[in-house]
């Protein structure tokens, strides 16, 4: 079964569900004009699987389709904007 990724809002994090089993997440804060990433993370066990970059990119599409833009405090998602300039839009221009 293919890792689904999921926006467990009761937490404010995205999760990426690997075998029934929460592999990884990427915490935010959600503000009214943007959403704040704080830190993501990918359990050791699922480590060098791809996971993070699937969690990230979800999120980042997710919230594109919300409409609202992005402060990427965790340096995770700050070097996977930076590497796929599809994402560069979202950066809200008051956090760079």
């Amino acid at each position: 079964m293919p890792p689904d990724v999921v926006d467990n809002t009761g937490k404010s994090r995205f999760e990426i569900i690997v075998d029934g089993q929460v592999a990884g997440f990427a915490d935010y804060l959600l503000l009214p004009t943007k959403v704040v990433f704080t830190h993501t993370e990918v359990l050791p066990a699922y480590e060098g699987k791809g996971l993070a970059g699937r969690l990230v990119k979800h999120a980042l599409d997710v919230t594109r389709d919300t409409g609202l833009k992005v402060e990427p405090r965790c340096e995770y998602v700050a070097r996977y904007i930076q590497r796929h300039p599809e994402y560069h839009d979202l950066v809200d221009s008051v956090a760079r």
